[in-house]
């Protein structure tokens, strides 16, 4: 099987890491690198590629098999729309889009186009949600009925120092750090369709907010409530328990998800399953079996390249469409305007 020839736009923190994973990839072979900034002149020089000023320059000096955008938000969609216009299939980094109405505008183009895009949401390629749908899908908790979730963790002082624009709004919690969870939430429990939310900024005192207390309906009936702070001393993120990231220290002692049915729940990360050896005798009286659920851990961004691969070549859907990460926006945006105005916010669909 020959080799794929894959370009990266942006020489960025994420962009440089989305290279050592090319560089590293046996089916894959990195072909040029697209970023008008200075500095990307010595990220390209060191993995001995070339430099092209736009999407356009690369294009013209022959089509790679595919390119992984990992620019600025505002620049996804219409760098989206020229790698549709030229055939390139795309990965696209997370968000989708900077806002609904270019979403939308992207969504649409790419409904209308057999070139696929890949959504970098690459907790959807984790071993662990993996593993937890498996065990959902397989019946094991009986119906959803309501799932508890947080993101509590610390962003130090020099975070904020570092770019000023994220004391103001728009640089909070929600719009920066949620999306990851949406996605993780949609993809064990379905279909968010109304949101409420409460949110502070007494710690900081920063016109952002620093905390969030939000309410979910989904659309199987099913609840749920979620707590996201990145002002609370505590581990219990997604980061600091999965153990996919190794830059985070990590505690096995603490999940972030709490998934209950009708027949049993599961705490993930940690996998720990309880379920009734006899549902149609459940009761609080009645012993849970308790086990752990097997899983392997791997590095969701390699598998998210390896999927990728496989779009590419016509041998998978994308596990994360142009929808899905349009929907994630959504959610995202339903929970800032549900904090903003109060109420209840239908998430549209």
């Amino acid at each position: 099987m020959s080799r794929l020839r894959i370009a990266i736009a942006g020489a960025g923190l994420i962009g440089q890491r989305h290279l050592e994973l090319l560089q590293a990839s046996a089916p894959c072979d990195p072909v040029g690198l697209v970023d008008p900034a200075p500095a990307a002149e010595a990220v390209a020089q060191r993995a001995g590629l070339p430099l092209f000023p736009s999407l356009e320059a690369i294009f013209e000096t022959g089509r790679p098999d595919g390119i992984i955008l990992a620019t600025p938000n505002q620049l996804h969609v219409e760098q989206a729309l020229t790698c549709l216009q030229a055939g390139v299939p795309a990965l696209i980094e997370k968000p989708v889009a900077h806002t609904l109405e270019a979403g939308e505008r992207l969504l649409a183009a790419a409904q209308g186009s057999k070139v696929p895009l890949l959504v970098g949401h690459h907790r959807a390629h984790s071993p662990i949600l993996e593993r937890a749908r498996a065990i959902i899908r397989e019946g094991r908790l009986g119906n959803l009925v309501a799932v508890m979730g947080s993101a509590l963790f610390y962003k130090p002082d020099d975070y904020f120092d570092a770019a000023p624009w994220r004391r103001q709004a728009g640089g909070g919690p929600v719009l920066i750090n949620l999306i990851h969870e949406i996605g993780n939430l949609r993809s064990l429990c379905g279909e968010i369709v109304a949101v409420q939310a409460l949110a502070s900024s007494a710690t900081r005192g920063f016109p952002v907010e620093d905390t969030v207390s939000i309410s979910l309906r989904f659309a199987s009936g099913a609840l749920g409530s979620f707590l996201l702070s990145d002002t609370a001393a505590s581990a219990r993120s997604w980061e600091q328990t999965s153990r996919e990231n190794r830059d985070y220290p990590s505690y096995d002692d603490e999940d972030c998800y709490l998934i209950a049915g009708t027949g049993g729940s599961l705490a993930v990360p940690t996998m720990r399953l309880k379920c009734y050896d006899q549902p149609e005798d459940r009761s609080w009286w009645k012993p849970f079996n308790c086990e752990v659920a097997d899983l392997v851990r791997e590095d969701p961004l390699a598998r998210q390249l390896e999927h990728f691969c496989q779009v590419i070549r016509g041998e998978a859907e994308p596990l994360v469409s142009v929808r899905d990460g349009l929907q994630n926006l959504r959610v995202v945006e339903a929970i800032a305007q549900a904090a903003r105005e109060g109420g209840t916010v239908v998430v549209a669909q």
